[in-house]
């Protein structure tokens, strides 16, 4: 697949701008703007042609029979949420487990506008101190956008911020559908509470 998804990559003139540590054993990737269908089969080409091994999260019924090894086979990760009682504890057992892991999490939640970004992924970067590292669809100029590496600070404000920021500058398939640099100003009180539980 990895011979098809580059030739795709070339008919598109679509390049890469940054990669994967190939030394970094665990992280959680964070990709948007997340506005169209297509943007999980362009994930999945994006993973084969840079080499790099990443899950995204699933319901575990979803990867019973008949057609669970469909889910398996495009690097579904089956999460039982009746042995916890929220997700992010799930995903940080998950890490914890393991010696080399990753994820994919999309953190708009869905192909809609949203008006603020799930923070379900800067809460297990934190619980098991794992990187994130940003991936942005930038289809306005042909790019596939991939961030250094970092852990949370102290400061969570300036932590969305920079997030924001790189999505914003990231026009997906429908840019009216993207990351604006609004939401900062939207999520500010979430912020501020997740600000309080570090002091």
């Amino acid at each position: 697949m990895r011979i098809i998804y580059k030739l795709w990559f070339k008919l598109l003139s679509i390049k890469f701008e940054g990669s994967i540590p190939k030394d970094l054993p665990k992280y959680i990737i964070i990709v948007a703007p997340h506005t169209a269908n297509k943007d999980f089969f362009i994930g999945l080409a994006v993973r084969s042609i840079l080499g790099f091994k990443s899950y995204y999260l699933a319901k575990s019924e979803l990867f019973k029979p008949p057609f669970g090894f469909i889910f398996r086979w495009l690097g579904g990760y089956p999460v039982d949420r009746s042995k916890f009682n929220r997700l992010v504890e799930a995903v940080v057992d998950i890490f914890n487990s393991k010696e080399v892991f990753s994820i994919a999490i999309a953190p708009e939640g869905t192909r809609k506008k949203v008006k603020k970004l799930k923070t379900g992924f800067y809460h297990i970067s934190r619980k098991a101190n794992v990187p994130i590292i940003m991936m942005g669809f930038d289809f306005g100029n042909k790019k596939i956008r991939i961030s250094e590496p970092f852990l949370p600070t102290n400061n969570v404000l300036n932590d969305f911020t920079k997030i924001i920021d790189f999505f914003s500058s990231c026009k997906g398939v429908i840019p009216e559908n993207g990351v604006g640099p609004e939401l900062l100003d939207n999520m500010k009180g979430e912020i501020e509470r997740i600000q309080k539980t570090l002091e």
